[in-house]
């Protein structure tokens, strides 16, 4: 598959050579969630042709963006990790990510939320502003997903499955059968109180706080 080249001398055109093609982001999004197998990335990216995912890594590989490493003890095998030039995405990612959230419509028939999409979410929406100082945990559980958010005198850490330390409170979000379990849906659960609450309750309001969506324009 030939690759992009606009023939421009652009940082922007260079991005979009080297990461712009269909998929290649939302591979660097779970990566930068930490590094996954190649049949895990198959199963977070549901849709992804295989013939896509293997091409989209050689090239992110090339690019110096994304490498393989030995995963560590007890697991075996090699996993898929973002270089440190990969890792720098990150800030525009979240941005790109941020503009993004500003443009959804409604959820349309088909359409999945992943773990990985949970957690960037996380990262995109928080207001470093509201958490100056503040030091609390989360744990947020919807359906058999679980994601945490830590913030240590206004520092973010955020990552799937249950926080390093037990969290000050757990949130587990109850959604209807039909309903995705979209960042947007889940906080509107926390506002209408349908959730249930384990831990320091006042700590629901101070997420809300630190965790804003963004406002549809």
């Amino acid at each position: 598959m030939k690759r992009r080249d606009f023939g421009q001398y652009c940082g922007l055109a260079r991005a979009l050579e080297l990461v712009g093609e269909r998929w290649a982001l939302l591979i660097v999004r779970n990566l930068i969630v930490r590094p996954r197998r190649y049949t895990e990335l198959q199963t977070g990216l549901a849709g992804i042709p295989t013939n896509v995912l293997a091409t989209r890594l050689k090239e992110l590989e090339q690019a110096g963006i994304v490498e393989r490493q030995v995963a560590p003890a007890p697991a075996r095998g090699v996993v898929y990790a973002l270089t440190a030039v990969g890792q720098s995405l990150e800030p525009a990612l979240l941005s790109l990510a941020r503009w993004g959230a500003t443009q959804l419509g409604e959820p349309q028939k088909g359409d999945v939320v992943t773990p990985e999409g949970m957690v960037l979410n996380l990262r995109a929406v928080f207001q470093p502003a509201q958490a100056a100082g503040l030091t609390a945990s989360w744990e947020i559980h919807v359906r058999d997903v679980v994601v945490h958010a830590v913030v240590d005198n206004g520092e973010l850490l955020t990552g799937l499955g249950p926080a390093p330390v037990g969290p000050d409170l757990t949130i587990t979000v109850e959604l209807g059968d039909d309903e995705l379990a979209s960042y947007r849906a889940i906080v509107s659960s926390m506002r209408d109180g349908t959730v249930e609450l384990t831990g320091d309750r006042k700590l629901l309001g101070t997420f809300l706080r630190v965790f804003t969506v963004p406002r549809v324009a």
